[in-house]
């Protein structure tokens, strides 16, 4: 359903853990299936810094505009740049290749506070 590797939101974002305190992060599929044909993607700028529930990007499908937010405080390392020309990725491969951006977190601990993978498929009702 989805990976147990992962950390998730009640947003509907997954953070993975990566080299030392920098995570990569994406919205779920079940997020991207909800949006539909994903047209364009607005990422943040690497060297950002953000908080915690912060809006740091948006996506934009053929239904409507949706906010990302950041899942855990840091600043912003690299950014998909596929994505500008290619936002469909998303919906492809939502966990793979279509990830957003990476940070280095202020405090790896939050990372405890997301939910694993059967708190998110309860939050997403499956």
């Amino acid at each position: 359903m989805f990976p147990e590797d992962l950390r998730y939101t009640d947003k509907h974002e997954w953070v993975r853990a990566g080299n030392g305190d920098t995570v990569r992060i994406g919205i779920t599929s079940f997020a991207a299936e909800a949006l539909g044909d994903i047209v364009y993607i607005t990422l943040p700028q690497v060297g950002e810094e953000v908080a915690a529930e912060d809006t740091v990007a948006e996506v934009e499908s053929t239904k409507n505009v949706s906010e990302v937010y950041a899942p855990l405080s840091g600043v912003i390392t690299a950014v998909n740049e596929q994505l500008t020309d290619a936002p469909d990725t998303v919906n492809a491969d939502p966990f793979g290749d279509g990830w957003l951006f990476e940070m280095e977190l202020t405090d790896p601990g939050q990372l405890d506070d997301l939910l694993d993978a059967d708190g998110y498929a309860a939050v997403a009702g499956e």
